[in-house]
């Protein structure tokens, strides 16, 4: 940093700004995480809904696209929560060990704490709670807390699923009613991942970290072949560039804080998936080993969307 130059003050929330995400996350076109800035994740969000809307794709909220959003207007950017015993409960790890032999011998890659576990229940980050509520907010039952409003309409889930995958899809307030897509379209020079149904409408899209310059985006036609929930992760360090020399392989535990957070949806490309992540204020900012990283939530969202069989065309 240069002599006299100050660091980049951060933008406060503005609440008119997390109204249009709250619209935009409800309607599937994520903006990543619900923090009330503008920037690219947002304008990327735009950009999407103004596809699906059949308006100029400016990436911003101009007077067309917010008659667009006008109809959504009831869906409020916060609600007042009071909180249950049960929203609160762990287990939690903190630290979080970063040797993968030490979180081996966890039982569970969790939350780190009960703030961490409610910002990803309402699509944010602990910094937007703490905004929203003050340093000194009480994390204790019965106490009421202001969150971004990612409150789903319906928690009707597949009965079929397994009883913990839809634990987790409620914990993470995913909607029950999703549009059905026919095909994935991952674009790297947007970062973003599309889901367009059978008239190759864009009915979802979601921001994602792909790649890196050691291991690029794998640019083809590829097949999501289906969906492990909630999977443990194998680590093997000889796929992982910047592995520790002395690293072994190892079973890591299930959970929102491990590699690939709470889904993992497998590529017909050998060692390739879409999955989760535990660092959601990363994506579309990080890089990654070569998979499709996207928050949990909107990977938990996404295996709602698609079914095994469906294409995914990866493109510059």
């Amino acid at each position: 940093m240069g002599q006299g130059t100050k660091p980049a003050v951060k933008p406060a929330l503005d609440r008119s700004i997390l109204h249009a995400q709250v619209i935009l996350d409800h309607l599937g076109f994520s903006p990543g995480v619900l923090d009330g800035r503008a920037g690219k994740s947002l304008a990327a969000a735009l950009k999407g809904f103004q596809e699906s809307r059949n308006l100029k794709k400016t990436g911003a909220l101009d007077r067309a696209t917010m008659r667009a959003l006008h109809p959504f207007r009831g869906l409020r950017p916060t609600k007042n929560l009071s909180l249950e015993p049960e929203t609160l409960e762990g287990p939690f790890v903190d630290p979080m060990p970063k040797d993968p032999a030490e979180q081996a011998k966890l039982p569970a890659l969790g939350y780190r704490s009960a703030l961490e576990k409610l910002s990803e229940m309402f699509h944010t980050t602990p910094e937007v709670l703490v905004e929203l509520n003050g340093p000194t907010a009480s994390l204790t039952p019965g106490s009421a807390l202001v969150v971004p409003n990612a409150l789903p309409v319906s928690r009707n889930y597949d009965p079929k699923l397994p009883a913990d995958w839809r634990k987790t899809l409620s914990d993470l307030n995913v909607d029950a009613n999703q549009p059905q897509g026919v095909k994935v379209v991952v674009d790297k020079s947007d970062q973003v991942l599309r889901v367009l149904d059978k008239d190759g409408k864009l009915v979802g899209q979601f921001m994602a970290t792909m790649g890196s310059s050691n291991d690029p985006l794998p640019i083809g036609k590829w097949t999501i072949k289906g969906a492990s929930y909630n999977p443990p992760f194998h680590y093997n360090p000889k796929l992982f560039w910047d592995a520790d020399s002395s690293d072994k392989a190892a079973r890591l535990p299930p959970g929102p804080n491990g590699p690939v957070g709470v889904i993992w949806l497998d590529l017909s490309k050998p060692h390739y998936g879409i999955h989760g992540t535990p660092e959601p204020s990363t994506v579309g900012r990080a890089e990654s080993h070569g998979c499709i990283r996207l928050t949990n939530w909107d990977a938990a969202r996404l295996s709602l969307m698609i079914k095994p069989g469906t294409p995914a065309v990866f493109q510059p």
